[in-house]
């Protein structure tokens, strides 16, 4: 034999062997699925040795992964039962049971955009996070109740909410959260459990309440997948890819990578080859003739022909090709009856036309309502502060989730009479709530997205906070374009309206001046020492402390404010605060840490004893800040010149200089020389209790004891448990003294 002849043997021997190799296995099927290539359960049998293409068959079941196959689909799709994930409580609201999907990598195959994220619960939160090739992304929907109980059977966002799912991503997870538990004996139309789960579209009617227990018994549902094969297009591998008899490539439609279809007028499996259709044979619903009799049909490949024999000619009626004489007579209507057949016909169509273009718009704009409201919660933080909330430990305060339309009705539509103040951090309105009862609902800038991380930072806050002395929370809304903050409502101003402001006639006397001072100095000591996470405020002022109808102190505006951890005495944050009451200390290094408000509280304390503003640009130059102003009056033994004359008498004298000397410790410059909060609200506290006791003397002077008793209640206010003492002994000593043992 000659070198030739055996050079093209090898090379015959070798493309028969690449063609053996690239053969796929005949069909099989596992229980009631039928395999075909390019998925196979061997290693052999399924496309280029992918994992992506591996199926397991286990007990009549087949399983790509954990995840059960229903069916596999040429059309680049396969199905798959995919479980919920679930929490469930206890009538206190304790976690009892949860089960959290988090997926398999599925390779080449990719969650298909024919499935919902779907929540079901109120006041429920599902979240899908997706991992793609391209990109990662995640989505979520909100599910509130607003009725007892949900009789609601549109899955709109009312028990239960559904979203689309990012496409192209090969691994996902997902679970559910809930805003606020409550106790089913207080509203039974609540389930213990909330669920999450995809589900293909179209497989699941959302059934009202019913769901929230029928849902106990579902553990899987149905889910399509998306495949293609590798991630090059037709045009990168060449058309001629498909090997399989009368199939061609296509480009996948979803994702990257191409798959293989059979020709126009064929079936079958595409990679193995694909068969004539027999049009004539009317075995397809969507490929058979038109012919009028099955007789006259002649299959063709890919196609048919509709024949007459002859004499007969081939005549189309309506949807029918039908074989008649050559001479007999088509009959055509009169012209006024043709006319009127196009006008009925015209007018029925339009109708038909205008009532779907309704219904479709109709639709779209629920939809588009639905989104809107999601993305609305997204963009105002609606995730970040779930997090937060779940890692930030029990909360003393019960976050209500506001509908917007409620939040428009309570203010009449954002009216700007309803205006009760604006501010840096937003617009503050007087709302009216459906039971009638009145709150403040505060509205951040438009296009501010730093008001956003405020506006989170205060739900957080509030939320760790239970005070007489602090404005309470009440609920707040996502679903406006800007986020809604609801508070209980204090009826009589703030405390610069009081000072400074037209509004009030400003007529507090020093007893209230005291008793404020007293107020809000007890409520930055509970902050700084007593919340259960250390809180700094960051932007104490006179227009950030409100005064209720009993001239009750409430400070607000926590949109600055910060959480200490435990294992830090000082944080480093960009400066934040209001001119006037900003600690220097702080503005020079950016190092916060309480002694910044004992600064800001000393310029308070300074303007509750002068009446005048924390700046102002009347006073000479080295006057302008109050601060400097108190201290050289009160270095050069005038401060009867800045005191308010409504404030200063004979009897109070002596007790506004000790609290002018408290103002004056409070604004030193380096916050070591500061006293702190705690100090500072027990001095004052000691301020009342002298002026107490001056009273009780001149009502009842032969009260020896009186001396005696005061002397025992300031001890006890600083914990001491040693014998009393009287008030001549300790009217000289400060109470920094008391404390430090001395």
């Amino acid at each position: 034999m000659k070198v030739q002849d055996l050079f093209l043997v090898a090379i015959f021997c070798l493309s028969y062997t690449q063609l053996v190799k690239g053969q796929p296995c005949p069909s099989t099927r596992c229980g009631n699925v039928k395999i075909e290539y390019p998925f196979g359960i061997s290693s052999d049998c399924y496309h280029d040795n992918d994992p992506s293409f591996k199926l397991i068959c286990k007990e009549e079941k087949l399983f790509l992964k954990n995840l059960e196959v229903l069916s596999i689909s040429h059309s680049s799709q396969l199905r798959v039962m995919v479980p919920k994930s679930f929490s469930c409580f206890n009538s206190q609201g304790n976690i009892t049971s949860w089960s959290y999907f988090r997926g398999p990598n599925l390779g080449n195959l990719t969650l298909s955009e024919n499935n919902k994220l779907t929540a079901i619960g109120c006041n429920t939160f599902a979240f899908l996070t997706a991992f793609g090739t391209r990109k990662n992304s995640s989505v979520g929907c909100t599910s509130l109740c607003e009725s007892t109980p949900v009789e609601n059977r549109e899955c709109n966002g009312a028990g239960c909410c559904q979203n689309a799912v990012p496409e192209a991503s090969n691994r996902f997870n997902f679970s559910p959260y809930t805003f606020t538990y409550q106790k089913t004996s207080e509203r039974t139309y609540i389930s213990n459990c909330i669920y999450a789960f995809l589900v293909e579209n179209g497989t699941f009617e959302f059934n009202g309440g019913e769901d929230f227990n029928n849902l106990r018994n579902v553990t899987h549902f149905p889910v399509v997948l998306d495949w293609s094969i590798g991630n090059q297009t037709c045009e990168q591998v060449g058309r001629g890819i498909c090997i399989g008899e009368n199939s061609k490539c296509s480009n996948s439609t979803t994702k990257t990578g191409y798959v293989c279809v059979c020709e126009d007028g064929y079936h079958g499996n595409p990679y193995l080859g694909c068969q004539d259709i027999n049009e004539c044979a009317n075995t397809d619903p969507i490929r058979k003739h038109n012919c009028a009799d099955s007789n006259t049909c002649e299959n063709t490949p890919g196609s048919f022909h509709c024949n007459c024999q002859s004499g007969f000619n081939l005549i189309a009626t309506n949807s029918t090709m039908t074989c008649l004489p050559i001479h007999t007579p088509v009959y055509v209507p009169p012209v006024y009856v043709r006319w009127t057949q196009i006008f009925l016909g015209t007018t029925i169509g339009f109708l038909v036309i205008l009532f779907a273009v309704t219904c479709i718009k109709q639709r779209m704009k629920h939809r588009k309502d639905t989104e809107l409201r999601q993305k609305f919660f997204e963009q105002n933080g609606g995730g970040m502060l779930i997090q937060r909330l779940s890692g930030a430990g029990p909360s003393n305060v019960d976050v209500k989730i506001f509908a917007e339309e409620g939040m428009k009705e309570a203010t009449n539509g954002y009216d700007e009479s309803r205006i009760l103040g604006q501010g840096g951090q937003g617009t503050v309105y007087k709302g009216i709530l459906p039971d009638n009862s009145i709150v403040a609902i505060k509205k951040a800038r438009l296009g501010d997205s730093s008001q956003v991380e405020q506006f989170i930072n205060e739900v957080l806050v509030l939320s760790q906070i239970n005070h007489r002395n602090v404005v309470k929370i009440l609920g707040c809304c996502l679903e406006t374009e800007v986020p809604l903050l609801v508070y209980e409502f204090i009826t009589n101003g703030t405390l610069f309206d009081h000072l400074h402001g037209s509004l009030f006639d400003s007529s507090l006397t020093w007893e209230h001046r005291l008793r404020i001072a007293i107020e809000v100095a007890g409520t930055l000591s509970y902050l700084h020492s007593s919340a259960s996470i250390p809180i700094i405020h960051r932007d104490i002022k006179t227009a950030n402390i409100l005064l209720d109808e009993d001239l009750t102190a409430k400070v607000a505006d926590f949109g600055a404010s910060r959480l200490i951890p435990m294992d830090k005495e000082q944080l480093t944050t960009m400066v934040q605060g209001t001119l006037g009451y900003l600690d220097p200390e702080y503005y020079n290094t950016g190092l916060l840490n309480e002694k910044s408000d004992v600064y800001s509280f000393g310029v308070v304390l300074m303007e509750l004893l002068s009446g005048q503003t924390a700046l102002c640009f009347e006073r000479p130059q080295t006057s302008k800040h109050l601060v400097s102003y108190f201290a050289s009056a009160m270095k050069e033994n005038r401060l009867h010149e800045i005191i308010d004359g409504q404030v200063m008498n004979e009897d109070n004298q002596k007790e506004i200089h000790e609290a002018a000397r408290v103002a004056i410790e409070c604004t030193r410059l380096t916050g070591e020389e500061r006293p702190r909060m705690k100090e500072v609200a027990a001095e004052l506290e000691a301020l009342r209790l002298t002026k107490t006791k001056h009273k009780w003397s001149d009502q009842y002077p032969e009260a020896e004891d009186v001396e005696h008793l005061l002397g025992v209640q300031i001890l006890s206010a600083q914990g001491e448990t040693s014998s009393s003492i009287g008030y001549d002994s300790i009217k000289n000593v400060s109470i920094l003294d008391i404390e430090a043992g001395r």
